[in-house]
């Protein structure tokens, strides 16, 4: 009576199945294969050794667990027929009495002849099957072969498994075994391959004896863990105690000079190559390019490479490589052309590589013609070079094909829906990236720190507040806050969006920041115009111990410009000197911008004379700096010693240099240098040229030379080149001209308050009093109100 009310239903199913199943059993068909089981199980009990053992070897549960070796009778140990006691049975069964299907090889046996079961096992991914078979042997103090040990290493630093790793090497010192050299290097391969540096270094110093192969392990774990300068040393080493370098410690302390660009000490190693007679070999011309290539003597690197007798198609994946690395994205499409040219076939690296060439100096023709090989050779269905062609399409402008590639792939990751949320970005296209995150959100996919850094990166470029604000809330939820890069990604979408209080609570709770962090939220206060507060960070990053970049001066003399800061900005000059990473041409030419705009033309020639390498920004800087002061002669002879110097003049230079004609009064040259401009030196002249010549003959009072110069344009003239004009009839006082150029303005800007009250001025210096009654009833009528002046 105290029972709950669903235990008599459940009493009363398991009832009705218990009948059931003997209902069934009863059935003849099925009863002879009750007995029949039941006969083979006593069987199998009596005498085991006549029964394959393959539950540790078998791929399905098809297979039985246990085949009779004569009837070839199966046996499975979870089968609905098998007798009750049979479970009950089998738990008492002690090691080595069955074998395993290979015929001749016991599972567990004493003397375990059986290794090669546990390196099956191993080469399957069952590692962890493998370890306990060995486990149990140990447990039961059978003597094991080095070999199987060997073997389990190998598998553990394949799968890069420490945890196993480390069970293994703990075997090994239970049962007694000697770690002897051959073991001992399969140890310290193990741990290096596992990334566990201090447990490689531990082995290795307690080997009896060290020969090239125990070298070659542990300069390979600190060469794979980033530490190239103790690889180094380590091979210096092992050639003090007499030990003869071989192939396999060049390659790999080559890879270490790589990794660190040690370009003189690969130097070093490619003479002792050549004398020990190996500069033949294929797989150290391979390491001996990269080598060059990733210290940046790709002239060095296609030298090797061109005296290679035999090369492969890594040789000149490496070369291909190299030269993108480089930025020399042409030469790399070249030499994938010889290679065509020598007939051999490119494979899959190949084409990633030379499609980031492509993306990197946006060469879309040659980027669609590796997209008709990539189909020609079949590798159209590898995700990644799927991958790598929606990126290049989207670097390249082509969003649409992009979408295209995207939309045919068979299989999408999420590097797929990165790559094209990022060219999405890229093209300043943030509301289709913001769209295309839902969609993948829809599709059941996770994004990582990457997807979020774009998305961020989409709404910062397009003010997108709210958005970003819920993608606060995704990536909190997701656990990425703590990563740095997508944290930084953060303040920068707050601060450009205009909410310098929210990015500031972001860079407060981080619990990590790099400099990149801190750049962030210091070029967040400049383009909100707080330079105070933008120099009020930098100080607490140096009080920090944070070591500023290029970046970081860069924002902060912007910043200094921006409000003509200029003791800040010498006192950043003096910071840039001692950090001694004044050589970077764009802290050079944030320098010269700086100087010129706080009105000191001195220290900005000074800075611009002392300039080991300018280039086209350094000119357009010192350019504009004199024309801000007015010194339009001199920046017209700066402009004639940087065509002296081979360096071709942009659209930015010239625009400096109007602007300096126009400032001071220099008409007839600003005439010549716009004509020049297209003629001679091929620039297209763009709105801002116009506006500035316009500028430059309005200031002159050749307002009808202006009007006729706006009329003949071959673009549309814009709101400002007609305010220009209305300004310039203001100044001179021609009521006519300016009255034209007001009706062009409010015909494009109806509310355009400034040309309203230019109007208005007009009209009031030439005693129109009715017309001045007319503009103030039309303003008054369309909601225009001249806001007052302050000082």
């Amino acid at each position: 009576m105290f029972n709950p009310p669903w235990v008599h239903a459940k009493i009363a199913a398991m009832v009705q199945c218990q009948e059931q199943r003997q209902f069934f059993f009863s059935k003849p068909e099925i009863s002879g294969k009750v007995v029949r089981m039941e006969q083979l199980w006593q069987e199998f009990f009596s005498d085991p050794s006549q029964w394959w053992d393959n539950k540790l070897i078998k791929k399905s549960p098809k297979y039985p667990d246990f085949k009779h070796k004569s009837t070839h009778e199966g046996l499975w140990i979870e089968n609905w027929l098998n007798p009750s006691w049979v479970e009950a049975k089998i738990a008492t069964m002690t090691l080595g009495q069955t074998q395993s299907a290979d015929g001749s090889r016991s599972r567990v046996a004493d003397s375990f002849d059986n290794d090669d079961i546990v390196s099956k096992l191993c080469q399957d991914g069952r590692l962890k099957d493998a370890l306990h078979i060995v486990e149990l042997m140990v447990q039961q103090n059978t003597q094991l072969p080095i070999n199987t040990y060997v073997g389990l290493l190998k598998g553990c630093a394949r799968r890069k498994a420490l945890a196993e790793g480390k069970r293994v090497h703990a075997l090994i010192i239970q049962s007694g075994l000697d770690s002897g050299i051959f073991l001992g290097n399969t140890l310290v391969n193990m741990y290096a391959k596992c990334g566990s540096l201090w447990d490689a270094r531990k082995v290795f110093s307690t080997l009896p004896e060290h020969n090239v192969f125990s070298w070659t392990a542990i300069i390979s774990a600190y060469a794979d863990g980033g530490q190239g300068e103790e690889a180094i040393n380590l091979f210096r080493q092992m050639q003090q105690t007499g030990i003869t370098p071989d192939r396999v410690a060049f390659v790999v302390v080559l890879k270490a000079c790589a990794r660190i660009a040690a370009l003189e000490e690969g130097r070093q190693l490619h003479s002792k190559i050549i004398r020990s007679g190996f500069e033949s070999d294929v797989s150290i011309g391979i390491a001996l390019v990269d080598m060059y290539a990733k210290c940046g003597c790709i002239e060095h690197a296609r030298l090797v490479f061109d005296n290679t007798h035999e090369r492969n198609v890594v040789s000149w994946n490496v070369m291909i490589t190299g030269y993108v690395q480089q930025g020399r994205g042409k030469e790399a499409l070249d030499l994938y052309e010889k290679m065509k040219q020598e007939g051999l076939q490119p494979n899959s690296v190949t084409y990633v590589v030379l499609l980031n060439a492509c993306a990197n100096i946006a060469a879309l023709e040659q980027g669609k013609h590796l997209h008709y090989h990539v189909i020609k050779y079949g590798f159209e269905s590898d995700v990644i070079l799927e991958n790598t062609l929606v990126d290049m399409y989207s670097k390249c402008g082509s969003i649409e094909q992009a979408r295209r590639v995207f939309n045919n792939m068979y299989k999408r990751n999420v590097v797929s829906w990165n790559a094209l949320i990022a060219g999405y970005e890229q093209q300043g296209l943030g509301k289709e990236a913001l769209a295309l995150y839902e969609e993948m959100k829809q599709e059941g996919l996770q994004p990582n720190n990457v997807t979020y850094v774009v998305l961020l990166n989409a709404c910062a470029s397009i003010a997108a507040l709210e958005q970003g604000k819920q993608l606060h809330s995704h990536i909190i939820r997701s656990g990425f806050e703590l990563d740095v890069i997508v944290s930084s990604a953060l303040v920068d979408m707050y601060a450009k969006c205009g909410s310098v209080e929210h990015a500031r609570q972001v860079f407060n709770s981080m619990h990590e920041r790099n400099v990149v962090s801190w750049n962030a939220m210091i070029a967040g206060y400049a383009q909100q115009g707080l330079g105070k507060e933008a120099l009020a960070l930098y100080g607490q990053m140096k009080r920090e111990d944070v070591q500023p970049n290029n970046v970081t001066y860069v924002v902060l003399l912007n910043s200094c410009a921006s409000f003509a800061a200029l003791e800040q900005g010498k006192q950043l000059h003096s910071h840039i000197i001692k950090s001694g990473i004044g050589l970077d041409v764009n802290v050079w030419n944030a320098l010269v911008d700086m100087y010129a705009k706080c009105g000191s033309l001195e220290c900005a020639c000074r800075v611009f004379n002392n300039m080991h390498k300018r280039d086209v920004v350094s000119w357009n800087a010192m350019i504009a700096g004199y024309a801000q002061q007015g010194f339009g002669k001199e920046a017209i002879t700066l402009l004639e010693q940087m065509q002296r110097e081979g360096k071709k003049p942009d659209e930015a230079t010239y625009v400096g240099v109007l602007c300096a004609c126009s400032h001071s009064g220099l008409v007839n040259e600003g005439r010549c240098l716009f004509d020049s401009m297209r003629k001679n030196h091929g620039v297209t002249p763009t709105v801002e040229h116009y506006a500035c010549m316009v500028d430059l003959l309005g200031r002159a009072a050749y307002l009808a030379d202006a009007e006729e110069f706006i009329n003949k344009m071959p673009i549309q003239p814009d709101v400002v080149i007609w305010t220009t004009l209305l300004g310039a009839a203001r100044k001179h006082g021609h009521v006519e001209i300016g009255r034209r150029a007001f009706d062009c303005v409010v015909k494009l800007e109806p509310d355009n308050t400034a040309a309203h009250v230019l109007l208005l001025n007009i009209y009031a210096t030439a005693g129109r009093r009715k017309e001045v009654a007319k503009i103030r009833k039309e303003m008054k009528d369309i909601g225009v109100r001249k806001m007052p002046g302050c000082s």
